[in-house]
């Protein structure tokens, strides 16, 4: 089997990392942003405490969760996770997140994307990755598509924000698209 890179944890832009002491005081502010927050999840837009930071993902045998570090220069940029994976099902979901808006459209979730990718199919054996994402997160969208994600569907009317009701657009890969798109057997 041909692999994209040697380094299962580095991409050409972004490395998966584990959490460091002094990333919570960085995600803090990223809290602050409330494009952040509302791109991230359909909840409250609500500032995370640096305890419940600091404990993410890290018991959570269901739950694979890196850090995302430029390799240039090893800033924090960001994090990255398959979440509520049923093993017996081989599926879980993805979720991802870009903190300061300076870091965004820049190549940094596209790289992200092809490294947790491949680590979800080949490292943690899954054959179904999934997400949803609000329709108004166009750039999201077009990440998720461009490393092979497809729309299977759309929650109807379930995010309220600023007066408006917005769609939760359903979208998944699998293994065998992923790696016909990846040119990998």
């Amino acid at each position: 089997m041909i692999t994209i890179n040697s380094n299962l944890f580095y991409g050409d832009k972004v490395k998966l990392s584990i959490a460091r002491e002094e990333d919570s005081e960085i995600m803090l502010k990223w809290g602050e942003d409330s494009e952040y927050l509302r791109n991230v999840d359909t909840e409250i837009a609500f500032p995370k405490t640096k305890e419940q930071l600091t404990t993410k993902g890290q018991k959570d045998l269901n739950e694979v969760y890196f850090r995302l570090r430029t390799i240039d220069e090893d800033h924090l940029i960001g994090f990255v996770a398959i979440h509520s994976i049923e093993w017996n099902n081989r599926a879980g979901l993805l979720a991802i997140g870009i903190g300061e808006s300076s870091n965004r459209n820049k190549g940094y979730g596209s790289d992200a994307l092809k490294l947790i990718l491949r680590y979800a199919f080949h490292e943690l054996n899954l054959d179904r990755v999934g997400l949803e994402v609000i329709e108004y997160n166009k750039g999201g969208i077009r990440s998720y598509e461009k490393v092979g994600f497809q729309q299977e569907g759309k929650k109807r009317s379930v995010v309220y924000r600023d007066g408006k009701r917005y769609d939760i657009i359903v979208m998944g890969v699998l293994r065998n698209e992923w790696e016909e798109i990846h040119k990998l057997n």
